[in-house]
């Protein structure tokens, strides 16, 4: 009896536990630093800001690139933003410390996703607050509207935070990071339909586009933000595949599981 009851005592938490404790640990410290945590959920709400006041001249505009902007802002928090957390945490040793406890690398990562997902949402309300002040832009009237921004949006950030952190592997140091973190986002960025609407792109692009994240968590956003339907036939395939969008966004979840599991370094010197 006494050694049934040590033995459930002396219990580890589950790694969802753990995983809920570390996010916990993650917001803190986010909401601790105000300098990063002003710059990096206002960047976005800055960007369309300026580019929006030189480009948008119609509501539908407006509602469009709005939806975009929301979508080039996750990935920015997801897959730059944890990559590069992510090589810090390694370099500074933060890993290293972590090896040593019972916490297991998954629970690790589902504390960083727990903070991607406040920080996404956070940068989406201020978004939407800029939208609505600045270009009038409406909000969804329906609960399938609501949904459909649900989902797009959990698949986005769980699936550009995998590839994020697997991308970071590569990176050596807090130095080089934004370089390999930065350059891809950028360029699909352009690729994806966040500045340029992917139909006006050479087939070649749109193609390479199409085989990434970000052009179809903005295209989700933009079914939901569009004033109606008929506004479906500016994207590249003329129609909004919201059926496709969960299945590639599916897809890259998984393989972002399997590229983690695979290339995750606690230390640039060991796996």
């Amino acid at each position: 009896m006494t050694t049934a009851v040590l033995s459930k005592t002396a219990a580890l938490p589950s790694a969802l536990a753990l995983g809920f404790a570390r996010g916990g640990t993650e917001l803190r410290e986010f909401f601790r630093q105000k300098e990063n945590l002003l710059f990096t959920i206002s960047l976005p709400a800055l960007l369309m800001l300026l580019l929006g006041t030189v480009y948008v001249k119609e509501p539908a505009a407006a509602q469009m690139f709005a939806a975009s902007m929301i979508g080039a802002g996750i990935i920015s928090t997801s897959f730059v933003g944890l990559g590069m957390s992510v090589v810090a945490d390694r370099e500074d040793g933060t890993l290293k410390r972590l090896r040593g406890t019972p916490m297991p690398f998954s629970s690790y990562f589902l504390g960083k996703i727990i903070l991607v997902f406040v920080s996404s949402l956070f940068e989406a309300v201020l978004l939407l607050v800029v939208g609505i002040l600045r270009f009038d832009v409406e909000l969804p009237s329906s609960a399938e509207k609501w949904f459909t921004f649900a989902w797009v949006f959990a698949l986005g950030v769980i699936s550009c935070s995998l590839i994020g952190v697997a991308l970071s592997s590569i990176a050596k140091s807090t130095r080089n990071a934004a370089g390999v973190l930065n350059l891809p986002y950028i360029v699909l960025q352009f690729l994806s339909g966040v500045f340029i609407m992917q139909s006006m792109l050479p087939e070649s692009l749109r193609t390479v586009g199409s085989l990434f994240p970000l052009k179809w968590v903005c295209q989700g956003f933009r079914s939901v933000f569009a004033l109606n339907d008929d506004y479906a036939v500016m994207e590249a395939a003329g129609s909004w595949e919201l059926g496709k969008i969960a299945l590639v966004l599916g897809a890259w979840t998984i393989v972002g599981l399997v590229l983690v599991s695979r290339t995750f370094k606690w230390s640039n010197t060991s796996r």
